[in-house]
């Protein structure tokens, strides 16, 4: 059942109308968001400390964590938990802002706010949960992923421009597209989950197919 995968996400569908103006020129609104998400890839200045040398200062982010954490499974078979939250929050604002640019809101993405976006994962025991050698191989079993992603995602691109002249008309997203959209964003959080930031041992499923409805409201209570 798909609302058993560690990795659970559903977008709510805007049964209403949407802005047709901010749909028009979303291509421009979400460049300042964009922005802000970009900076979070890390940037780093060095700071002079007198005659003793130079410090390194962090301006930007560092975006997911992938090494740390594998390193952690593997030497020591622990996951640090702040290290966990840093990851599910980035993923969480990500997604915001894809799912802003695909239409899908037009709500403007918050930087912490869950919004019409719902994306959550457990906490793993990686003792108790996690192989601690299979994260160096989790990149290539991954493979048949990526391949079945490239033909997902230009897909997506023409539902989404279908969206597009379907809002600027009607004002709203058909509700056919969106679940594709929305399953096309559910199938790269599990592929990111099992083979980027290794949460889970579960290979991902290859369908689109949206949670169920008590799944979806289980990721609307842990929101609320």
């Amino acid at each position: 059942m798909d609302g058993e995968y560690p990795v659970r996400l559903s977008v709510d569908y805007p049964d209403r109308d949407l802005n047709r103006l901010t749909s028009a020129f979303r291509i421009f609104t979400v460049i300042p968001i964009a922005i802000v998400l970009g900076t979070i890839g890390g940037i780093s200045a060095e700071l002079g400390t007198g005659t003793t040398g130079a410090s390194t200062v962090v301006i930007g982010g560092t975006g997911l964590l992938f090494v740390p954490p594998l390193l952690m499974i593997v030497f020591r078979q622990r996951y640090p938990r702040w290290w966990f939250e840093w990851n599910r929050e980035l993923m969480r604002f990500s997604t915001r802002v894809g799912a802003y640019l695909a239409l899908m809101d037009d709500r403007y993405p918050s930087t912490e706010d869950t919004q019409e976006v719902h994306l959550d994962f457990d906490y793993p025991d990686a003792r108790q949960e996690l192989n601690r050698w299979l994260p160096l191989v989790k990149w290539i079993l991954a493979i048949p992923h990526y391949v079945a992603l490239l033909f997902i995602d230009l897909g997506a691109v023409v539902v989404v421009i279908g969206a597009w002249f379907a809002i600027l008309f009607t004002g709203r997203y058909p509700r056919g597209m969106f679940d594709y959209v929305e399953g096309a964003i559910r199938w790269h959080a599990r592929a990111a989950g099992y083979a980027l930031i290794l949460i889970t041992d579960q290979y991902p499923p290859f369908r689109l197919r949206p949670l169920s409805n008590s799944a979806r409201e289980q990721i609307g209570r842990a929101h609320v």
